[in-house]
């Protein structure tokens, strides 16, 4: 299955490890430090045009981080309506 993550990217969801809340995931230290990471060793893919809302994390090709401006639940109503067909 695939998910459309924001503009016009498209992700495997075999690839997804989780998707996360920008409000509620980011005050932690260790999200902080993840996230701070991740852009230093250019992992990070910013997928917003707007105000980042959540961010997923895949494995494939490489760990990499994509910012999408579309929430959580946004996401996830997208992921369930491919998955039941």
């Amino acid at each position: 299955m695939y998910l459309h993550a924001g503009r016009d990217f498209i992700l495997n969801t075999r690839d997804i490890i989780g998707i996360f809340d920008l409000d509620t995931t980011s005050p932690g230290r260790i999200t902080h430090e993840f996230l701070a990471r991740a852009e230093k060793e250019g992992a990070v893919v910013d997928l917003s045009d707007d105000l980042p809302k959540s961010f997923i994390v895949t494995d494939f090709p490489i760990d990499t981080v994509y910012v999408s401006q579309l929430s959580t639940a946004a996401l996830k109503g997208r992921a369930e309506h491919f998955s039941v067909k």
